[in-house]
């Protein structure tokens, strides 16, 4: 059987780790069996962050990259899926494999299933009912076309009976995202927060009044255009930061470079690199952020993977955001997360509150580090059922 499977951006690079750790477990095992090439269609724009990610998480390089660089959404979409029909030819695999929701899960599957290549997505059946964010259009689109519909939980299995999806197709095989937050905890364990700061603070960033300590400090991370790109939403959120969050404690944020160029724009960089109880560092690597997490008090974030990791970690979370696809994670579901959008009021509610909770680990069904086992068993009997 060979498998041609596709990363685009780094959301893609967490969740495919695992898959081929998984293949290449199966191939030990089993004498081979797995014909696996990994394409990279080079959407992330960040080709140093790109690279770290690859070589922090053990990817292999990639066998294609298609280089397609950052765009508009058409551009992104448009050039990769003339380059990717390319590689589909000339490699002929029985199966594509799609992970996530960026541009190139999409390209990618409408391309093969224009020539007639079973699509396998993993991570399929999230909806936030909010058809004003790409990512949401991306999930319908490539779920609609898929002929394996892999789910990490069991109300993403239920979104795609509602939507008519034929029983045969869906399987829920858990979260690939925390076998790579299991396989990585220990290593990410080990290293100090005094070296992730050092090795990762903004130029021009006054150091610390005090040094981090576990379960003393805020994390931050902000780059959704909701929350980002309109002034009257971003300023107060950022006055919030200023005037409330460092009041209480450090407030740590790995900065995104569209936030960073709001910033500037608006004239507030300068507040926020010259306070002494905000360390404002680079786009950090995985392993960074989860012990960043693991030792955080309190998560604000627009991020799906942070929410996901929060549960199991158990770092109580506000989601900056109105909807979420990942409801599993929520308190109201057990897990470690409330959803308080951008209204400044709410936001001030749910923090103050949340940080009188103590951090609750919650793992839904099958979170367990095993999913990607899962994934490989579940192709090799679609593969051969198709072919019987």
């Amino acid at each position: 059987m060979k498998i041609l499977s596709v990363v685009g951006a780094r959301p893609n690079f967490m969740k495919i780790a695992p898959f081929i750790r998984a293949i290449e477990k199966h191939n030990h095992e089993n004498g081979g069996g797995i014909q696996h090439i990994l394409v990279h269609t080079g959407q992330h724009y960040d080709v140093r962050m790109s690279e770290a990610f690859f070589t922090s998480l053990g990817i292999p390089d990639p066998d294609i990259n298609l280089e397609i660089g950052s765009g508009s959404h058409a551009e992104q979409i448009g050039y990769t899926m003339v380059a990717f029909e390319k590689v589909l030819l000339e490699q002929k695999p029985d199966w594509v494999v799609v992970v996530g929701d960026v541009n190139a899960t999409l390209s990618c599957s409408v391309i093969a299933k224009k020539l007639n290549i079973k699509l396998c997505h993993i991570e399929a059946g999230l909806r936030s009912g909010d058809m004003t964010m790409p990512e949401e259009i991306n999930r319908l689109v490539t779920d609609r076309l898929s002929d394996l519909l892999l789910t990490p939980d069991t109300l993403s299995s239920e979104n795609l009976r509602k939507e008519g999806t034929p029983e045969e197709k869906i399987h829920f095989v858990g979260n690939i995202m925390i076998d790579t937050l299991e396989a990585n905890r220990e290593k990410s364990g080990h290293l100090q927060l005094e070296n992730i700061i050092k090795e990762n603070l903004v130029a021009g960033c006054i150091n610390p009044k005090r040094s981090p300590v576990d379960f003393s400090y805020a994390l931050i991370t902000l780059h959704r255009p909701s929350n980002v790109d309109t002034e009257e939403v971003f300023i107060p959120l950022i006055n919030f930061f200023l005037n409330e969050v460092i009041k209480d404690q450090l407030l740590i944020w790995p900065i995104h470079p569209r936030a960073r160029k709001q910033l500037i724009k608006l004239g507030l960089w300068n507040n926020v690199i010259n306070n002494p109880s905000l360390i404002l560092l680079e786009p950090v690597g995985y392993l960074e952020m989860v012990r960043l997490n693991m030792g955080a008090k309190i998560m604000l974030t627009d991020s799906g993977g942070l929410q996901e990791e929060c549960c199991v970690l158990g770092t109580p979370c506000l989601t900056l955001r109105w909807n979420t696809e990942r409801p599993v994670t929520l308190r109201e579901n057990g897990g470690a997360s409330v959803l308080v959008g951008n209204n400044i009021e709410r936001i001030r509610k749910e923090y103050l509150h949340t940080l009188t909770l103590n951090r609750l680990s919650f793992r839904p069904d099958l979170w367990d580090g095993h999913t990607a086992d899962r994934i490989v068993e579940i192709l090799i009997e679609t593969d051969k059922s198709l072919k019987d």
